[in-house]
């Protein structure tokens, strides 16, 4: 068999061609084309692992804020917790205080409640004795009660100590005013004139007197001169009375019973104002 070189040649070369040709518009274009879904995709994935790395990195993120924003939470919780416990026991204080203030009060005003209370019933006890003293002396005796207390300011006017005595007469030189004889009720003339005749033998002078009625006194006389006082009251005998029956109250819880307070007699009080 006879080869013809020349189809073999062009039979060759139409080969060559082809795969030239195949090369050039086939496999280039597919290659690029791989190559380039390639480079795509591994562009995809490297943007998809960026992309995982940021959100990972936006939960951390996330997270740190969320444990952050407990924590702050949790200290401002505490801390209004230990502020609604201070403000709470600061205004149990002021109620307990001012509690304790009203009750101190409440109690002040009972007490003093009670002192009036005992002021006026004693002060009504003592009208209503001398009352009674009054009307019992009168009917008793022919001379008033009021005369038998004069006659006795003066007796004792004379009856002075030396002290008191000097005192006295000391304040009534000195005295550029009137010595002042006030009594509980209106003395009659001869009274005040018994009066100043035992102020003149007393202190063996002419004594200026002015007298004056004074209801405070409950049934006394006083003399007052130049800051020196003279008094005499029946009050006097009512006070110690009124002493001894306050400790008899004091001692009526124990076992053995005391005997009666018994009144002492007051003395002529001289002091100096």
């Amino acid at each position: 068999m006879l080869i013809d070189w020349f189809t073999v040649g062009a039979q060759a070369l139409n080969f060559l061609i082809l795969v030239w040709l195949m090369k050039r518009f086939l496999y280039t274009p597919i290659l690029n084309a791989i190559d380039a879904r390639e480079k795509r995709i591994a562009k995809e994935l490297a943007d998809a692992d960026a992309k995982k790395v940021e959100a990972q990195k936006e939960r951390d993120e996330f997270q740190h804020k969320n444990e952050e924003f407990d924590q702050q939470r949790a200290a401002l919780l505490s801390k209004a917790t230990d502020e609604a416990k201070a403000e709470r026991q600061r205004l149990l204080d002021e109620a307990r205080k001012a509690a304790d203030a009203l009750s101190a009060k409440r109690q002040e005003t009972l007490r003093n409640d009670a002192q009036n209370l005992n002021q006026a019933i004693s002060r009504r006890t003592q009208q209503e004795v001398f009352a009674i003293a009054r009307k019992a002396l009168a009917d008793l005796a022919t001379t008033s009660l009021e005369e038998r207390m004069g006659e006795v300011f003066t007796r004792r006017l004379r009856t002075m100590d030396g002290n008191a005595k000097a005192g006295l007469a000391k304040a009534l030189k000195t005295a550029s005013d009137p010595a002042l004889v006030r009594s509980a009720f209106d003395l009659p003339a001869e009274q005040r004139a018994a009066i100043q005749n035992a102020l003149n033998e007393t202190f063996s002078a002419e004594i200026h007197v002015r007298f004056e009625t004074a209801p405070d006194l409950v049934s006394g006389i006083e003399l007052t001169t130049n800051g020196q006082k003279v008094a005499w009251s029946i009050a006097d005998y009512l006070a110690s009375l009124e002493k001894g029956v306050g400790e008899l109250l004091k001692e009526k819880d124990k076992p053995e019973a005391k005997a009666d307070p018994k009144p002492e007699e007051p003395k002529l009080e001289t002091k100096s104002q």
